[in-house]
């Protein structure tokens, strides 16, 4: 490595060998990982073979409308069942749903009726139980999801607005790291201090002084309630402390790092101004994820209706929807399709960020007039499979974290401690696993991005830059991909507390938490959309940067970065007490565009 990045000098670069003429590099670059990019296609095309199936044996009004025992979709002439004691098939006038479950009955009874029961209330075609005294029904998968389908006819304006504030959110979060970056960073970093200190201080009261906080206390349900309050307080009152203690210490041991943080993220905002489109880019991404979540919500709700009407016992006279087993793959199959469509769009917008700002760095705008839109056609013309492979990489461990947590429920009551542990340890390893992966995609974008490698060769190639530069890694990227993870988490925060607030004043919501922590998901993805414009931005300009120190020496090959970020290079490694980068020649070194200006005279002058 360079220098600048720590390490010895270097010789003469080959770095402008590789062709600084855009349409030069285009003809160099050739697709990469197509192999994937049909394995893509091809795994969509075996999914619409399975929903077709699912659609052609299911019906949307099983679950819209719901249906009785015999099969019959209420407000809907139906086809004769063949039970003599299903012969009312015409249900038209009776267009409400409503499950009932006697105690002394076995299954929970599904009717049509014309008027809701008294301790019902009628809404859309539903009759929703208004009494607690009403029995609750069994907490079934088909239950919970009929029910939550009733629920989204309810508030599925106020979801869509809730959606809207979460995009005008994330876009003003972006905004304020643009513009005033640092007062943005102190404030995060201030208001955690502050919310761990105001926390701490509560759990103390609330261990000292109980009674004033906790009115009613359930000791009918558990007698033993009272004896537990004080110990668990207390336990988490100092669980408290310590955590408020570690984010002191943490914030004043990397206060002098912190204004390098800043200085990185005013060189990234620099970027971005340079190419004010990157601001708009999350839009497309928003738009296409919320695509994926309406289809994978409307495909749920097909998947879920479809089935083959089955006695559910000998003699019993009443019949189920039962899934078969393509049936009930095709849920899985939905939920894997949706993370992998998912993934594929945010590492879209990674690739598409980071040859944009490769382009910025090495190129300059005198060299390339419109970035983002030639690193748009490199991506699509050459790297889509690139991104299906990382994005797929990245899906299958969270689809095994999913599998691991539904074997997890699914065998709660039956597993002993031993694999309880085991369990538990597998789900932390994959998720270890998953932020590392994440990590590696990332950054194989950028050198993907750059000089056109294939994934798994720019995976290589980053992670040798990482590791040779991990110190810097280690000390400030850290600490930017800290504040703008807070970041993501005020959005998230602000969208749940809004949707609270909104929800709980919507009558006839069964499951309140339902959409709040699905506005709550769908927050985060659009925050990490927008904000990953910056954290692509800088994690581009980094890996750029050891580029740069390595294929150049700053004196017979002049250096890509500008003097902003030679000043920052200085600076930090002065803070972190790593050797100083080599100052630049005298005749390069003058006005604040010294450095950009002396490379693009010269580059000029040679090709």
């Amino acid at each position: 490595m360079g220098n600048c990045c720590g390490g010895d000098k270097v010789g003469p670069a080959e770095l402008h060998q590789i062709g600084y003429d855009v349409r030069a590099e285009v003809v160099k670059r050739r697709p990469t990982d197509t192999l994937f990019l049909t394995l893509f296609a091809v795994f969509l095309v075996i999914f619409l073979g399975f929903l077709g199936y699912c659609v052609v044996n299911g019906d949307l009004y099983r679950v819209v409308n719901g249906y009785d025992d015999c099969g019959y979709i209420c407000g809907q002439n139906n086809k004769l069942n063949n039970d003599p004691y299903c012969k009312e098939k015409d249900k038209t006038s009776r267009k409400y749903h409503v499950l009932i479950k006697d105690p002394n009955y076995i299954h929970v009874q599904r009717q049509c009726v014309a008027s809701c029961p008294s301790q019902y209330k009628e809404l859309i075609n539903r009759c929703i139980p208004t009494s607690k005294n009403v029995t609750s029904l069994e907490n079934t998968l088909d239950d919970f999801v009929a029910q939550v389908a009733d629920d989204f006819q309810v508030y599925w304006k106020e979801f869509c607005y809730l959606c809207l504030i979460a995009l005008a959110i994330s876009f003003l979060m972006l905004l304020l790291f643009r513009f005033v970056v640092g007062i943005i960073v102190w404030i995060v970093l201030v208001g955690v201090v502050l919310a761990c200190i105001a926390g701490t201080a509560f759990l103390w009261i609330l261990w000292k002084y109980p009674e004033k906080f906790i009115k009613q206390k359930p000791s009918y349900l558990f007698p033993d309630l009272d004896e537990r309050n004080s110990t668990t307080f207390l336990v988490f009152a100092i669980a408290s402390s310590v955590i408020t203690v570690i984010v002191l210490l943490i914030i004043i041991v990397m206060r002098k790092r912190i204004n390098l943080v800043i200085k990185l993220f005013e060189e990234a905002g620099k970027a971005i101004a340079a190419m004010p489109m990157l601001l708009f880019q999350p839009i497309v991404t928003f738009v296409a994820l919320a695509g994926v979540a309406c289809l994978w919500i409307y495909f749920t709700i097909w998947i879920q209706s479809a089935g083959r009407l089955q006695e559910t016992s000998q003699n019993s006279h009443i019949y189920r929807y039962i899934k078969d087993s393509y049936m009930k793959g095709t849920f899985w199959y939905n939920i894997f399709a949706a993370l992998w469509m998912t993934q594929f769009v945010i590492g879209c917008q990674h690739m598409l960020i980071a040859g944009a700002v490769a382009m910025w760095y090495f190129r300059k705008r005198k060299s390339v007039n419109f970035p983002v839109f030639v690193s748009f056609y490199n991506l699509t013309r050459y790297h889509l499979g690139s991104v299906a492979l990382g994005s797929f990489l990245i899906a299958l461990v969270q689809f095994a974290r999913l599998v691991l947590k539904a074997v997890q429920r699914t065998f709660n009551n039956r597993e002993g401690r031993i694999a309880k542990c085991i369990l538990g340890c597998c789900q932390c390893c994959l998720y270890i696993f998953e932020r590392f992966l994440k990590f590696f995609t990332r950054n194989a974008y950028i050198e993907v991005a750059l000089y056109g490698y294939s994934f798994c060769a720019g995976g290589v190639q980053a992670f040798k830059q990482i590791t040779s530069n991990i110190l810097n890694v280690v000390a400030i990227n850290s600490v930017g991909d800290f504040v703008l993870f807070l970041g993501k988490i005020a959005v998230v925060i602000a969208t749940a507390f809004i949707g609270v607030r909104w929800m709980r004043n919507i009558e006839g919501i069964q499951y309140i938490w339902v959409p709040v922590t699905l506005a709550g998901i769908f927050a985060y993805f659009v925050a990490h959309c927008f904000i990953t414009v910056f954290e692509m931005t800088i994690d581009t300009i980094f890996l750029c940067f050891c580029e740069d120190c390595e294929k150049n020496d700053g004196v017979t090959r002049p250096y890509y970065m500008s003097r902003g970020l030679m000043e920052f290079v200085q600076n930090s490694n002065k803070a972190l007490n790593i050797r100083d980068v080599p100052r630049m020649p005298y005749h390069e070194r003058g006005d604040n565009n010294a450095v950009s200006h002396g490379i693009d005279k010269k580059r000029n002058k040679k090709y």
